[in-house]
């Protein structure tokens, strides 16, 4: 999948700035975007994956020129209305025309604490047995697309494709985000933290002995001999 969202290793964009001070919302509506997102979400009727999902999906105008949680509000009014959730109509005259059928999965105040202390586990039983051990030398698939869906969503970035690197530690089975963004079910699968030689991923290391690492599913791999 190659979509204006997977920015990783390109030339150009300068230096990430970071300032230590910065507090955790620049301004009042992000933390109500984000609090509107997760209540949205315990609807249930759509999964982590799909909220992802939704935010690659913005046009490539729309991507570059939002800010991080204008992105966010957006893929979130494209999944209320592809969902059925709320129409278009109401979603531009913000009032509902009736009771929702959902009104009983509100998320109340006094439930928000432990819903945020439950999160979302994504560890599931195991379905099969790892295929690699810690050590192993493996390499990132190519192309870095969902082999499931055509232009789906992976967690596979494409700066990652056709890498070699080596496993570092496997972490149970977790759900694949390729399936479960499109409603295709969990599919849990081996899950594992690969890492990279810094020059084999960029061409060329900042130091010496720098390392890329990334969870990557076992679908996304293969065995190197």
């Amino acid at each position: 999948m190659s979509r204006v969202h997977d920015m990783g290793g390109r030339r150009g964009d300068g230096p990430v700035p970071f300032d230590p001070d910065e507090p955790v919302f620049k301004e009042a509506w992000h933390a109500r975007a984000l609090a509107v997102t997760l209540a949205a979400g315990v609807l249930g009727q759509w999964t982590l994956d799909t909220s992802r999902h939704a935010r690659e999906l913005l046009g490539p105008k729309d991507y570059t020129r939002f800010s991080y949680y204008e992105k966010w509000l957006a893929a979130l009014a494209d999944l209320l209305v592809s969902k059925g959730v709320v129409t278009r109509a109401e979603l531009a005259e913000g009032k509902s025309s009736e009771v929702s059928a959902l009104a009983g999965r509100c998320l109340t105040a006094d439930r928000v604490a432990n819903v945020l202390a439950q999160g979302g586990p994504t560890e599931r039983e195991a379905r099969q047995m790892p295929g690699f051990r810690t050590g192993a030398r493996v390499r990132a698939r190519r192309p870095a697309r969902n082999v499931l869906v055509a232009g789906g969503h992976t967690r596979l970035p494409g700066y990652l494709a056709g890498v070699p690197g080596r496993i570092l530690a496997c972490h149970g089975a977790h759900v694949l985000p390729d399936a479960n963004a499109h409603g295709l079910g969990e599919a849990p699968e081996p899950l594992y933290t690969v890492v990279f030689r810094a020059e084999d991923v960029w061409g060329v290391a900042e130091r010496p002995g720098d390392e890329v690492t990334a969870d990557l599913w076992e679908s996304y791999l293969e065995a190197v001999a």
